[in-house]
């Protein structure tokens, strides 16, 4: 009680900085960011002598974990149905927190950041209403500070603070954490980015890597990492910050093609000491053009969840684990992984982040994990976005471009270009403009016209928003993005563009091969000879909630499933590629077709599709 008493000292009311609006989320369907349901602003002091909350163990990562799971307990002398319990890092979350350039308030302490997730006291003990006692399961990982839990009644609406627990802590919560792999901006250079607690004043960071059983070397790495006033709006800047710890990324040169390679990540304390990671490993890329089994996994909107039933995965993001679980399993066969934007549906709540790349680390420490700018990744008003919403909760670009590295020459126009053996990929930025004369659009014309049909026959474009074929209910059924259309399937047909992939919508449907909104092709499930149209996927069923079709499925429309579910592309040699969509929760697959073409047939002239010729 001590505790307590100094813990929150003076006053009764507890003042949020800003109580946020509720978030667009997804494309298309109202949803919301389950942390900005909480209207801390309107919390009262209610400690009770007689209510309690604790947590155990105190300690945690002994053996070298980086996440855990903790039984919280708690005593309430007049427990309700919405009492819920609060997980809070740092564990120290009082006015002394608070920015100093925080508005002047006529009453202290304050709560100046959300927590990091909560769960409702009756989710685990059917009658805590009447006992007044109940026991918790949450799994932490490893976010560079300590915890606490709350306790509140009141529901998330008009909550009181009744209690707060001791705190507990990882062993080395300055750990290097969570790596996710990226293509280089050559075919033979791989990029290790991960995040830490090390400052470069206090520890150099590196990477030791080698070709598996043989002797390592070690690549140094660059830091970067932002602050409260690099975000544009709030949340982000306000409730929703946290310290995003140090992110560092160093580039892996000069690989031998299909060659596995082990890895670990480490910090060279200036006393001579060092810290290390456990071990990962990865294959390197084949050499472009080289003809092998190469197989690409693509989704789009997965978002988080969190495997102890808290806020996200009991009401947010269903599908999400389940996407995340399918690929871990099938990991073996995949090589390369597209995540075509809406990364972790943050929404200016930086504590997600961390908890996203935790998710995703087994996948994305094996194969590089690429993604796309999606709106909740970048879009605010006045920043500079083609699309003028928050939906990025403030974020406007900082999280993404600093937590993942892409071979774009400037991150924060998050467009690219990257080869994986066969396939050429052209991975458009769909919140910045890509109209005919931008300098997106030039970009977008010289990525596909770069690629070299004879050696990487499968030529790829992806963005985040529809701007191709889509027939969900989204805007009277207007099909994505008509703009996108105008502007891009001349390029699309010039250079034969295979498969254009798209998220944004939450579910996944198939056209035909299509120009001018006709089908070229009326095959369902095999395609060869002349590419005289694209085939276009939406494919943003990743986990995000789901978005509805709109009644008429239009004639150009082959496969729609209102699920979540994800693209798998193999291609077995240059004339042969398999194309499958399979359901997250099975794993099974629900859609496919296969194409098979000779070079020719690349060649070949097709309406719109070829230079003008003479016969002088």
């Amino acid at each position: 009680m001590e505790r307590l008493v100094s813990f929150l000292r003076v006053p009764l009311v507890l003042l949020l900085l800003v109580r946020c609006v509720a978030i667009h989320v997804g494309g298309h369907g109202v949803g919301e960011q389950p942390l900005s349901k909480i209207a801390i602003h309107r919390a009262l002091y209610a400690i009770h002598d007689n209510a309690s909350i604790k947590a155990e163990p105190v300690l945690l990562g002994i053996k070298g974990e980086d996440s855990q799971w903790i039984t919280v307990k708690i005593d309430s002398p007049g427990p309700s149905e919405d009492d819920w319990v609060a997980v809070f890092s740092p564990a120290k979350f009082n006015s002394s927190t608070c920015p100093s350039d925080d508005e002047p308030r006529q009453q202290t302490p304050y709560i100046c950041s959300a927590p990091i997730k909560y769960k409702f006291a009756n989710d685990s003990t059917a009658d805590y209403t009447k006992t007044g006692k109940a026991s918790l399961k949450f799994r932490l990982i490893n976010q560079r500070s300590d915890f606490s839990f709350a306790l509140f009644s009141g529901g998330l609406s008009n909550p009181k603070l009744l209690a707060v627990s001791n705190t507990i802590a990882f062993v080395n919560p300055k750990a290097p954490l969570y790596p996710r792999l990226s293509q280089g901006k050559s075919w033979n250079e791989m990029t290790v980015t991960w995040t830490s607690g090390y400052n470069v004043i206090e520890a150099m960071p590196f990477v030791e890597w080698g070709l598996k059983g043989e002797s390592q070397s070690q690549s140094p790495a660059g830091t970067l990492t932002f602050s409260r006033n690099s975000m544009c709006a709030p949340p982000a800047r306000t409730v929703g910050w946290r310290d995003p710890g140090f992110i560092h990324t160093s580039f892996l040169k000069e690989l031998w093609p299909n060659s596995l390679y082990t890895y670990k990540l480490g910090h060279r304390l200036f006393n001579g000491s060092y810290i290390w990671s456990k071990s990962y490993y990865f294959k390197s890329s084949p050499y472009p053009g080289q003809d092998s089994l190469q197989r690409v996994v693509i989704f789009g909107d997965m978002g988080k969840a969190e495997r102890d039933g808290s806020n996200e995965y009991s009401n947010y993001q269903p599908g999400s684990l389940n996407t995340t679980d399918q690929l871990i399993k099938d990991l073996d066969n995949i090589d390369i992984v597209f995540h075509i934007g809406d990364i972790t549906y943050a929404n200016g709540y930086i504590s997600q982040w961390d908890q996203f790349t935790s998710q995703v680390e087994h996948i994305a420490s094996t194969v590089p994990y690429m993604i796309a700018s999606g709106n909740h990744e970048r879009d605010v008003p006045g920043t500079g976005s083609f699309y003028d919403s928050n939906d990025s909760g403030g974020e406007c670009g900082v999280l993404a471009e600093t937590m993942f590295y892409v071979p774009a020459e400037n991150r924060a126009k998050f467009w690219y270009s990257t080869d994986y053996g066969m396939f050429h990929f052209c991975i458009a930025d769909s919140e910045h403009d890509w109209r005919e004369g931008s300098e997106q659009y030039r970009f977008i014309e010289n990525c596909l016209a770069s690629a070299d049909r004879q050696k990487q026959p499968w030529l790829i474009f992806a963005a985040h928003r529809v701007l191709g074929y889509s027939s969900t209910q989204w805007q009277d059924g207007s099909f994505g993005e008509p703009m996108g259309r105008e502007s891009l399937q001349k390029l699309w047909q010039k250079y034969k563009v295979d498969i254009a992939f798209f998220g944004h919508i939450h579910n996944y449907e198939r056209t035909c091969p299509i120009y001018q909104n006709q089908c070229v092709n009326k095959e369902r499930s095999h395609y060869s000879g002349t590419v005289n149209g694209t085939i276009h996927i939406v494919v943003g069923g990743g986990g995000s909630h789901l978005s509805e079709f709109g009644p008429v499925q239009p004639n150009w429309s082959v496969y729609r499933d209102l699920d979540f579910g994800f693209v798998k592309l193999t291609a077995f040699n240059h004339s042969s590629l398999l194309f499958e969509y399979k359901k997250s929760s099975d794993g099974k697959v629900y859609d496919s077709f296969t194409i098979s073409r000779d070079y020719r047939d690349v060649l070949a002239c097709v309406h719109d599709g070829c230079e003008p010729t003479t016969l002088a």
